[in-house]
């Protein structure tokens, strides 16, 4: 029975008690739950009911990519997930999704999902870009990430063959990733929602705009020779 390592990355985020409480709540039970506190110093206290539950890792602040490494170094599972302290997994998640992998024998898939608020509405339809073949995936991800990050599940070896985060990116870490894990495997996409997405004032993306654009172009220019042989190679295949 296959192990599913879920890892929390957290930094004084208030939503948090709702991301553990949707992770307890899993359908699938063969999973660890490793929050990775990135040196918070607010909202600490909303973890504690649930330590018995989890691995309770604490560390120096070092943003996202490194919490997210930490946890995976921690991670004894044979496929790893990552869920965002503001955001909520649907119950049958890890199963739907592990269902997939191991039928499929895939080393990573993405969900599509729905944006919620601050108060846990849903305010979008369905997202989630799955382009009709690998071709127009390899297109429509030079332009940029379509894959949003709470939603993948990954076989852990893949980071033991392509590496872990770059934590010098702050924002595009996980853009980065995609891109590397693409030019060695095929991604697989489960239509159904199981991620909600919160949307708020303080997340990163509202916050740091310009930041995550520039950091992106950056990420575009280093895969570029790359990604276009990646193209290349498939156009000759067709």
């Amino acid at each position: 029975m296959s192990k599913v390592s879920i890892i929390v990355p957290f930094y004084n985020c208030p939503y948090i008690e709702k991301a553990l409480e949707s992770l307890i709540n899993q359908t699938y039970k063969n999973i660890e739950i490793i929050v990775v506190d990135d040196g918070s110093t607010l909202y600490s206290e909303k973890i504690e009911p649930f330590l018995d539950k989890i691995l309770f890792i604490k560390k120096e602040n070092g943003g996202t990519a490194s919490a997210l490494n930490t946890g995976i170094e921690h991670a004894t599972g044979d496929y790893i997930c990552w869920l965002s302290s503001d955001d909520i997994f649907y119950p049958e998640k890890t199963e739907i999704q592990l269902r997939l992998m191991e039928r499929e024998n895939a080393q990573f898939s993405y969900t599509s999902y729905y944006c919620i608020d601050e108060n846990g509405e849903i305010i979008t339809p369905v997202i989630g870009i799955n382009p009709p073949t690998r071709l127009e995936f390899i297109k429509a991800m030079i332009k940029g990430n379509i894959i949003n990050g709470c939603s993948v599940m990954i076989q852990k070896k893949v980071f033991e063959q392509i590496g872990v985060f770059d934590e010098a990116l702050l924002y595009t870490h996980d853009y980065d990733l995609w891109l590397r894990i693409m030019q060695n495997y095929k991604f697989h996409f489960v239509p159904k929602p199981l991620l909600q997405y919160r949307i708020h004032t303080q997340m990163g993306t509202k916050k740091y705009a310009g930041s995550i654009k520039r950091e992106n172009r950056f990420v575009v220019n280093r895969h570029h020779a790359k990604m276009k042989q990646l193209l290349v190679t498939e156009l000759r295949n067709q």
